[in-house]
């Protein structure tokens, strides 16, 4: 009798064993992308006994990381009908909720999953752990709730290497930027305690990709590889530190690698990276038929990111009907959050469809929104200024240059200079001549902002009879004629036409010969051999500035010699 027993015993312990060996294995495989074989791993367990509670809730989990939440739904509903008071699949669920917005009751779950686990010894760590998890995972997930927890369970369990993990994480999600120090510490413990453990040096890779060293993010990733040579997703981020670096050749080693290392999984994935190589070497026949393939397999579930690289590809083949198509249902379909580049994506694919300049300017700033680094998103503003300019497009270049001006820490007024005349070309006068009064009252010493505006106000008034437009033309050349004459080389082409422009007005408008002739002497200062002005001061000197002016009958003063037509009301179509 002890002998049956001691057999039945043995038996029921290799089961346990197999079971448990079955659950790592499973694990694993989702640590390592293998969604596929995960899935299957989990599925054999529960073909033999349905009601392990671990296989559940693990198959669940592998379901939401595929993004079939209403799998994982399903999943955990049917099993929580007949174990209804199974702490781990009440955390199962109450992720999923987590998910659906449901945060509420997310929360219960999670507490009555503490309530029902916890001993003497207090809550139990796997339970802790699987509701740091979900809060980690969950874009409606309570992060201090989440750090809480996890720190519960590794001071309950300091041996739970999946609990230093995630709570790297959560320290690392909460604390954008500056919780990188305290999330590695997480992750080299969670190596202490299990060595094995090859997932942890996927996320302290990850930790020193975000600052750009490479040379580390590398050695963790090699590391990993030297664990264990099959663990895909070391491929994967191999691969793509090699494609963004546009050494497509060792990329493509890594996609083999990536694909080799997975056989089992589906094939939409291998076909998605393997258009981005063939989008890489211009091939965009095949980048389109690969990504289009990829698009068939995920059906409604088809991930923006899929949709991101029809819209590069068809791009690529200027098929702007189609690569308009995708590029508006990624921006529908994307939840995750946009880049600046997805912003220049579409403003690029729109401006080859016809789309005006006018729109276009809105995707940019768009774009702009989304970056909070401020040197990358004066860059990214710089390059759409850039866009512009390369569409002659003068309004919106002088707006984004504008924002720039603004986004800027230590902005710098002599810019306004050269965003003033993109006003001027684009006809915003107005708008440019307000810029020209901060510029010369900025630089009083500078014949630029003078010269400019001086010209706007010609444009705005070619009559010269209406203010304040005339008293700004008159002021503004009087001074800017002042500072030519102190370097009549340097600044001859401003010089000449300041004293014409004045010339003009004096002439014609004020009918004053003596002053009209003053500057067209001041005018032909700066070249001796300007014929223009030497027939001027000789039609100037013919009469007597004491004749006295025949009066008109309304009693104004008329031009005593035939009018002069200033330069200046051309100068602006001729910049």
């Amino acid at each position: 009798m002890k002998k049956t027993y001691f057999v039945f015993l043995t038996a029921s312990l290799l089961s346990i064993n197999a079971i448990a060996q079955s659950l790592q294995e499973g694990i694993t495989h989702l640590y390592a992308d293998r969604f596929k074989n995960a899935e299957n791993t989990f599925q054999k367990i529960l073909a033999v006994n349905p009601n392990v509670i671990e296989a559940t809730y693990w198959l669940g989990q592998t379901y939401l990381d595929e993004d079939k939440n209403d799998e994982a739904r399903q999943l955990y509903d049917k099993a929580l009908t007949t174990n209804g008071n199974a702490p781990l699949l009440l955390v199962g669920r109450g992720h999923v909720d987590l998910i659906d917005g449901k945060t509420s009751d997310a929360r219960q779950r999670f507490e009555t999953a503490l309530t029902l686990s916890r001993t003497k010894k207090g809550d139990d760590p796997a339970i802790l752990t699987a509701i740091g998890r979900a809060n980690v995972d969950a874009k409606k997930g309570d992060l201090a709730y989440a750090i809480e927890k996890l720190g519960l369970a590794v001071q309950r369990d300091p041996k739970k290497a999946d609990a230093y993990l995630e709570l790297g994480n959560a320290i690392r999600k909460a604390n954008p930027g500056v919780g990188g120090g305290e999330a590695y510490t997480n992750y080299k413990k969670a190596l202490e305690v299990d060595p094995n453990f090859v997932y942890a040096y996927i996320r302290i890779a990850k930790l020193f990709e975000t600052q750009r060293n490479w040379e580390l993010f590398l050695q963790n990733l090699n590391d990993a590889i030297a664990k264990d040579p099959n663990f895909s997703l070391a491929y994967y981020e191999m691969f793509y530190y090699y494609f963004y670096n546009q050494k497509y050749s060792e990329a493509e080693e890594y996609f083999k690698k990536y694909t080799n290392s997975r056989p089992n999984e589906s094939q939409m994935e291998h076909d998605f990276l393997n258009s981005q190589l063939c989008w890489a070497k211009k091939d965009y026949e095949c980048a389109t038929a690969k990504a289009e393939s990829a698009k068939a397999a995920m059906g409604e579930r088809v991930k923006p990111r899929v949709l991101r690289l029809l819209s590069y590809s068809y791009l690529g083949k200027s098929d702007f009907t189609n690569a308009k198509k995708y590029i508006d249902e990624f921006f529908a379909r994307e939840k995750d959050g946009f880049v600046p580049q997805d912003f220049k994506l579409k403003a690029d694919i729109y401006a080859g469809a016809g789309v005006p300049c006018e729109e276009i300017y809105g995707i940019f700033l768009a774009g702009a929104a989304v970056d909070t680094v401020l040197q990358t998103k004066i860059d990214y503003l710089s390059d759409a200024a850039d866009y512009f300019k390369t569409k002659n497009c003068k309004k919106q270049e002088a707006d984004m240059r504008m924002v720039i001006y603004n986004t800027r820490s230590k902005p710098n007024p002599a810019v306004f200079i050269n965003i003033g005349i993109l006003y001027s070309q684009a006809g915003d006068f107005k708008k440019a001549d307000s810029l020209f009064i901060v510029y010369n009252n900025t630089f009083p010493d500078s014949i630029y902002g003078y010269d400019w505006r001086g010209r706007v106000n010609f444009t705005l008034d070619t009559s010269m009879t209406v203010e304040p437009y005339v008293s700004n033309l008159i002021q503004s050349y009087q001074k800017t004629l002042a500072i030519a004459e102190n370097d009549k080389i340097r600044f001859k082409p401003q010089g000449t036409r300041a004293a014409l422009t004045l010339v003009g007005y004096f002439n014609n408008i004020k009918a004053d010969r003596d002053s009209a002739l003053a500057y067209a002497q001041r005018g032909l200062a700066f070249d001796t051999s300007n014929a223009q002005f030497k027939s001027i001061v000789d039609m100037l000197s013919k009469g007597s500035s004491k004749q006295p002016k025949t009066p008109s009958k309304t009693g104004n003063n008329k031009p005593t010699s035939k009018a002069i037509r200033p330069e200046a009301k051309d100068a602006l179509a001729k910049k």
